[in-house]
């Protein structure tokens, strides 16, 4: 993609320019390839670049000399690219805003920007955008399962706006406004979460004061396997089950139709609303859940589906109880398999889990219906959050081309 090219494409105002990232930094470098350690200085790893930024909680440790450690660490307004990782994955960037002492992995690249010719913050939100993700997209090279950008390559062919710097700036700033409320919105989600918890370790913890008179029961004595299969179609659509969002649809990752021509006369699990859908491989880290969803949808074999067997029990109570990190916790200590990525907890095992429930179905609603208080709160917070991440990547893409102008620099449309 030549610079008039991507130029006329994006319909840059005409008094900016645009010119290969390469020419406003002034250097790039590799991180550690160092093995993790259980002490030693934290390192960021591609997991903690999240939205444009650099997120420096659940680090990991590396083992490193005092000479090594000098030259990674990283400073105020350094910006990380992901060199290599899916292709889908593979260029996303974290910017520094507020550096603690941390050193960063082997695939992560520095880029240092010269900020004579441009503001390090701009730079780190026209790499998150949409047109230099494009341009990233096109220099990486793929492989099997994974793909590479080499930094020289993208200092050479991928492009940057170049405007004055105080414009740079005041862009900057007003897209920042968005961040500090996505910050602070998910800051209140945290500790919204932390009270659901301590909820949680005061009704499931088994013979504390609130659940002394609860009996113990198994799993296999309330839920039943459900195995009744189907194609997908209209009435019943493909959905997957996913640790963020629980049981949801597939449709945005995958061609209903071509996995149904693929599969032939293979069918999928059907899924009825309020069943318990859980996946034995992840069981271990949480992916567990209810299906909110109002009518039958289908799932992948791999999963195990289950129902209610009578009305003695309420389904919140249960969905409650079984996605508590005290229940994920005990899921983990019943996985098998001699190889780590086969371990897997059998429908068998997870039937026979004691569980303890309170004997009539009036107090399980009550406790649900403060629980699912306490969680309708912060599924509201995360819809907010959601929604200012979606104008925030509008603004970013009229912003960053220059089709809205800050007022002061310009007399076409202005913020």
């Amino acid at each position: 993609m030549s610079l008039l090219s991507l130029k006329d494409k994006i319909g840059f105002p005409s008094d900016w320019k645009i010119e290969p990232i390469g020419k406003i930094l002034l250097s790039s470098q590799y991180g550690t390839s160092k093995s993790g350690s259980e002490t030693g200085v934290p390192v960021i790893g591609m997991k903690n670049l999240q939205d444009g930024k650099v997120d420096f909680r659940e680090l990991s440790f590396v083992s490193l000399d005092d000479e090594e450690k000098a030259k990674l660490l990283l400073k105020d307004g350094d910006i990380l690219l992901n060199r290599t990782n899916s292709y889908d994955l593979v260029g996303k960037v974290g910017f520094v805003e507020k550096a603690v002492e941390a050193v960063f992995a082997s695939y992560l690249v520095r880029l240092e920007v010269d900020k004579t010719k441009a503001d390090s913050k701009f730079i780190a939100m026209w790499l998150s955008g949409f047109w230099a993700d494009q341009m990233i997209k096109k220099i990486a090279t793929r492989a099997i399962s994974q793909a590479n950008v080499n930094p020289t390559e993208f200092k050479k062919f991928c492009l940057a706006p170049v405007i004055p710097l105080p414009e740079q700036k005041a862009i900057a700033n007003l897209l920042s406004t968005w961040d500090e409320a996505i910050e602070k919105t998910e800051r209140l989600i945290q500790a919204k979460e932390k009270q659901l918890n301590g909820l949680y370790q005061y009704y499931f913890i088994p013979e504390s004061s609130s659940n002394m008179h609860w009996g113990k029961v198994k799993i296999g004595r309330v839920l039943k396997q459900r195995n009744k299969k189907a194609l997908p179609s209209d009435d019943r659509p493909l959905f997957s089950l996913t640790i963020e969002d629980g049981v949801t649809a597939k449709t945005d990752r995958y061609n209903r139709e071509a996995l149904v021509k693929d599969n032939g006369s293979k069918k999928y699990k059907i899924v009825c609303p309020n069943d318990i859908v859980f996946n034995p491989a992840n069981l271990r880290w949480g992916a567990i859940a209810r299906s909110t969803v109002p009518h039958e949808v289908v799932i992948s074999p791999i999963y195990e589906v289950l129902s209610v067997k009578n009305d003695a029990v309420d389904i919140d109570f249960i969905s409650h109880l079984f996605t508590c990190p005290r229940q994920i916790g005990i899921y983990a200590t019943k996985t098998e398999g001699t190889l780590i990525e086969r371990m897997a907890v059998k429908l068998d095992t997870f039937l026979l889990l004691d569980i303890y429930l309170p004997p009539e179905r009036e107090e399980q609603q009550k406790i649900s219906n403060i629980l699912n208080a306490a969680q309708h709160e912060i599924d509201l917070l995360k819809q907010l959050a959601k929604k200012y991440k979606t104008q925030k990547r509008g603004l970013m893409q009229k912003m960053l081309t220059g089709e809205w102008r800050v007022r002061g620099f310009a007399t076409n449309d202005e913020v």
